[in-house]
């Protein structure tokens, strides 16, 4: 099964769809696009938006 991550591009923090971030609020196994658009990076504030995909097999 493949598991998107998304890294951001400004701090470098992870998140994993297979993990999400329950620390949070984002249960595990929660998509990307299920996050809300308002959401912010945990660690840098950054938006969805400078987050770039990446696929793990």
């Amino acid at each position: 099964m493949k598991y998107k991550k998304y890294i951001c591009l400004i701090c470098g923090w992870v998140y994993d769809e297979e993990l999400g971030s329950p620390e949070d609020g984002i249960p595990p196994m929660t998509k990307w696009e299920d996050i809300p658009v308002s959401w912010r990076c945990p660690n840098c504030g950054a938006s969805k938006t400078d987050f770039d995909m990446h696929i793990i097999e």
